[in-house]
C-alpha cells in the first residue's frame, strides 16, 4: 500500500489549510483537459509538445488533490471522438499515454493513489491495455485519492452501454421493466459506485462539456478557466475550489429548505441517497 501524498510546505501548505478551513473540499473533481494543441501552437511547437507538457499538469494536480483530501479525480484523457484526429497524432498520443503510465505508476503508488479507468478500453492498443491493467492491479489496495482516467470515453457511449446491460438484465428476467429507475441505470454506468462529480473544471475557456459524463454531471458545479491545460497548475485548482465553496448547491430545492434542514439534512440527504453514489 502507498505511503500517502508528499505533504505541502510553506505558502502552498497555508493555502491548502485555508481552503480546508473555509469550506467543503469537493469529494469528486472532474477535469476536461483542453487546449494542449493551442498551447503548443502559440509557442510554434508541434501539438504533441502540448500533450507532453500536459503530463506535468496532471502530476501537479493529482498531488495537490491528494494533499487536500479529494477522494476522486476523473480526467478526460482521450474521448471516443479523438479517434477521428489525424492518425499520426493519435499514434503519438497513445505512445505518450503509455509512457506516462509507465513513468508515473510508481509515483502514484508511493502516494497511495488508486488508479482506475473508464471507457472503451478494448479499443486501445493492446500494449496500452496491458500496461493499464497492470497499473490498476498494482494500485488496487491504495486508500488515498482515486484517479480515474477516461480513455476512449464519451458520455453517450457510457449511456448506450448501460442501456444494453439493462436490456440484457430484462431479457434474462433479472429485472422487470417497472423496476428501471435512475438508481438502476446509474448502477450500469462505468462509474457505478463512484459519487457524481461535485466540481467540473474545463480549461482553455471553452463553454461546453464535450460528451463527458453526461449523466453524472447533472448537478455538478462548473468552473471555466481560460488557461490551456499545459499551463494549469495547483494555483488554478485552488482558485476553482475557492469558487466552488462560494456556491450554494440547492439540487432543485430553494434556499429556505436548505437553511431549514441544516443540521438535519433531511431533504438533501434523501436527494443524495437517490443519486448515483454509493
Amino acid at each position: 500500500m502507498g505511503q500517502g501524498p508528499q505533504q505541502a510546505t510553506g505558502e502552498d501548505k497555508k493555502v491548502q489549510e485555508t481552503l480546508q478551513s473555509t469550506g467543503e473540499i469537493p469529494q469528486h473533481i472532474a477535469i476536461i483537459m483542453d487546449g494542449n494543441g493551442r498551447w503548443a501552437k502559440q509557442r510554434a511547437m508541434p501539438r504533441i509538445a502540448g500533450h507532453s507538457e500536459g503530463v506535468e499538469s496532471v502530476r501537479d494536480t493529482v498531488e495537490a488533490c491528494g494533499q487536500l483530501g479529494v477522494k476522486y479525480l476523473t480526467l478526460y484523457a482521450f474521448s471516443t471522438e479523438n479517434w477521428k484526429r489525424p492518425q499520426e497524432e493519435v499514434s503519438l498520443l497513445m505512445r505518450l499515454l503509455l509512457r506516462a503510465l509507465k513513468d508515473e505508476t510508481d509515483r502514484l503508488h508511493n502516494n497511495n493513489v488508486r488508479l482506475q479507468a473508464i471507457g472503451d478500453i478494448p479499443a486501445l492498443p493492446l500494449e496500452m491495455q496491458n500496461e493499464l491493467m497492470e497499473d490498476i492491479q498494482k494500485t488496487k489496495d491504495n486508500t488515498g485519492l482515486n484517479l480515474i482516467l477516461a480513455l476512449s470515453y464519451s458520455g453517450r457511449w457510457d449511456l448506450t452501454e448501460a442501456v444494453k446491460r439493462v436490456v440484457c438484465d430484462v431479457q434474462a428476467n433479472n429485472v422487470e421493466v417497472k423496476q428501471i429507475d435512475e438508481k438502476l441505470i446509474a448502477s450500469h454506468l462505468s462509474t457505478a459506485g463512484v459519487p457524481d462529480p461535485d466540481l467540473l473544471i474545463r480549461t482553455s475557456g471553452e463553454l461546453r462539456i464535450s460528451n463527458f459524463l453526461l449523466w453524472q454531471l447533472a448537478y455538478t458545479e462548473i468552473f471555466i478557466t481560460r488557461k490551456h491545460w499545459p499551463s494549469f497548475r495547483r494555483d488554478e485548482l485552488y482558485q476553482a475550489i475557492a469558487e466552488y465553496q462560494k456556491r450554494e448547491r440547492r439540487f432543485g430545492m430553494v434556499t429556505e429548505q436548505l437553511k431549514k434542514t441544516s443540521g438535519q439534512g433531511n431533504y438533501l440527504n434523501q436527494f443524495l441517497k437517490s443519486g448515483t453514489g454509493p
